[in-house]
Parts: C-alpha cells; sequence; structure tokens
C-alpha cells in the first residue's frame, strides 16, 4: 500500500523537508545539483560531466512539448482512476480517494519489470505499460511524428555532446515511469548493472515528463557516485576474474549480489551514509533533461508533493551504434523482457 505521508516534517534543504525508502535525509545529507545549459559550449560540459558523471541541463526541451506529453499520458490512464477526475491531465493530480484502497506501483520501481501483483494494479499496470508504445511517445509509423522518445533537439544534443553524430542510436526499450504520492521510491542503483552486455559507453538521459517539485519524488545522484560505481564493478569483476571466471560468469556472479531488482540497496539514506556521500537533489520543470553515465548512482526521493502531483519520468538510453552495445534492449519494454 501507499505509504503515509510523515505527520512531523522537519526541513532537510531550502526549508523542504525530503524523504527516501528510509526515512527522512538530514541537511548534512544533501546538496543541490549543479544546473548546466545548452548555450554552454560542449567542451565545457563533456568536461564537466566526466568530472560529476552527469549534466542537469536546463531547459534543453520546449516546455509545451514535454506538458502535451504528460497530458497525453494521463488521458491513457484516465479509465483507472488514478488521477483525480476533476483535474486536467496535464497536472496529472492523484486521485486520492480513489487510490486509498489500491496501491499504484511505478514501472520499475517497487519490483523491477515485474507485472502486477494484485487486481488493484492491473488495469493502472496495464495502461502504463501500452502508453510505452503510443505515438506522442515513441512517434507515428510514418515517422513525420517524433514523439517524445525521439525529439529532435534530444537527438542532435547528444549527437554533438558524445561526438557520435550519426551513428547516434537511441535503444528502444525505455522506462516510462510514474511514481503516485507516498508509494515507494526507486532504490539505489546505476544503469550498467541492467546494461552489462554491453559497452559502458552508454549515454541516459532522465527526462521529468512535467515540473517535479523539490519534495516530488524526482531523482537523486549520488555525490561522485561516478567513480564509486566505477569502484564497486571493479572490485567485483577482479574478484570473480581472480576466481578463474570467464566473462559470462563474472556477470552472473556479479548479479548474484544484487537484490532481485538489480538495485545496490533499497535505502538511499544508509547508502549514502555508509559511503560518506551527500545526494544531490534539486527540482526539475519540464524541459529539463539530465545526462548521466552508465555508473552514476542514483535513486530517487518518496513523493510528498503538496499538490498531490504524480510525478512522471522516462529513461532514454542512446547508444554509439558502431560499437558494442546490449541489443537485448532492442525491443519496447514489457514484463516478460527478463531486463
Amino acid at each position: 500500500m501507499a505509504i503515509e505521508t510523515p505527520l512531523s516534517e522537519k526541513p532537510t534543504i531550502n526549508r523542504v523537508p525530503l524523504y527516501v525508502n528510509d526515512g527522512l535525509l538530514a541537511p548534512d545529507e544533501v546538496k543541490l545539483l549543479r544546473p548546466s545549459y545548452p548555450s554552454e559550449p560542449l567542451e565545457v560540459l563533456w568536461k564537466r560531466y566526466r568530472e560529476d558523471g552527469y549534466i542537469f541541463l536546463k531547459g534543453l526541451l520546449p516546455r509545451e512539448d514535454v506538458c502535451s506529453a504528460r497530458g497525453s499520458y494521463f488521458q491513457r490512464l484516465q479509465p483507472c482512476g488514478v488521477i483525480d477526475p476533476d483535474s486536467d491531465p496535464r497536472d496529472g493530480i492523484f486521485n486520492a480517494s480513489g487510490g486509498a484502497k489500491a496501491d499504484y506501483p511505478g514501472v520499475g520501481v517497487e519490483a523491477g519489470s515485474g507485472a502486477p501483483a494484485t487486481s488493484n494494479e492491473e488495469l493502472f499496470t496495464e495502461l502504463a505499460l501500452k502508453a510505452h508504445t503510443d505515438e506522442w511517445y515513441i512517434g507515428s509509423p510514418d515517422g513525420k511524428t517524433p514523439g517524445l522518445v525521439n525529439h529532435p533537439l534530444l537527438l542532435q544534443f547528444v549527437a554533438d555532446f558524445t561526438g557520435w553524430g550519426d551513428k547516434t542510436l537511441p535503444i528502444r526499450r525505455t522506462l516510462l515511469r510514474n511514481n503516485t504520492p507516498g508509494n515507494k521510491a526507486i532504490g539505489v542503483h546505476y544503469d550498467q548493472i541492467f546494461l552489462r552486455y554491453g559497452e559502458p559507453s552508454v549515454l541516459t538521459a532522465w527526462v521529468p515528463v512535467g515540473d517535479i517539485a523539490l519534495d516530488g519524488g524526482g531523482l537523486i545522484y549520488l555525490e561522485d557516485g561516478d567513480q564509486l560505481g566505477k569502484q564497486i564493478e571493479s572490485e567485483c569483476t577482479a574478484k570473480a576474474k581472480a576466481a578463474g571466471l570467464d566473462d559470462a560468469e563474472v556477470r552472473n556472479a556479479f548479479n548474484s549480489q544484487m537484490m532481485k531488482t538489480g538495485w545496490l540497496s533499497p535505502d538511499p539514506a544508509k547508502f549514502g551514509r555508509k559511503h560518506g556521500r551527500k545526494w544531490l537533489v534539486t527540482a526539475y520543470e519540464a524541459g529539463d533533461v539530465v545526462l548521466h553515465s552508465a555508473y552514476m548512482i542514483h535513486a530517487s526521493t518518496v513523493n510528498h508533493d503538496k499538490e498531490g502531483r504524480i510525478r512522471v519520468g522516462t529513461d532514454l538510453r542512446f547508444v554509439n551504434s558502431a560499437r558494442p552495445w546490449d541489443t537485448r534492449w532492442s525491443n519496447h519494454f514489457t514484463f516478460t523482457d527478463g531486463l
């Protein structure tokens, strides 16, 4: 069931309390995510990306395009009663009365790619899955309408930023995630865990589909998380190879150390304390995009948006088609694809 909004709130940052799955983050456990701008020189942005493991791009996409996509998403979900019937689908306001007796799990939030567990979740989950192949999202068959996933401004920026040019390939399998107020948040992970059958050069673009308040369940990034992710990967690989395992066995050995969800931990607060690192947090606006590396460790906060907005975001991955990449991700997301 959904997690209740805490009765006692102490501010974490900017007078706002931020909660993760294992409780309240303290003021000394967070700092603000550094913003960047698409107008800055690419060499400056690339240097920042290599140093930080991410760049937080303000206003890369037109706000209206993103808000329109949000409206289309909630029009798709309207029949299941998840949004307030008196609200504009673009706002995506949670129907608290309708949701009081139902748990609406975000895709990939609580149980990896698992299918719904109860009948209460069935219609909601079915509609959220179908949205992955809607025209507003992936574009029209004739290519005349690109859709959010293939937005030309995003594709062009990634091609220029990486230097991949016309070899820039958006991977078809994406994760269009939602998170209703008070529900479980995303656990601690990095993307290479799920894309280990290819090179670690994959670039993730996390696109918030609509405004996300500071306490609205947005992604949070671990300070120097790219370096720690590489360290965790390297240490595990070295141990497995020292044991005489081949490449396939190394992958299996590493995966066996993960939770069944692929997370490093369900508890961001404990994970940050263990490694002596702060979580980087921010509010997001429609049109913002975060590009992060395959090893950048991230999670999300619990959605306690004061207006009851449902958090929606999508994970888009890009690769250099001339290099080896995880071709298991060649098809649209389904609950049975095993990834």
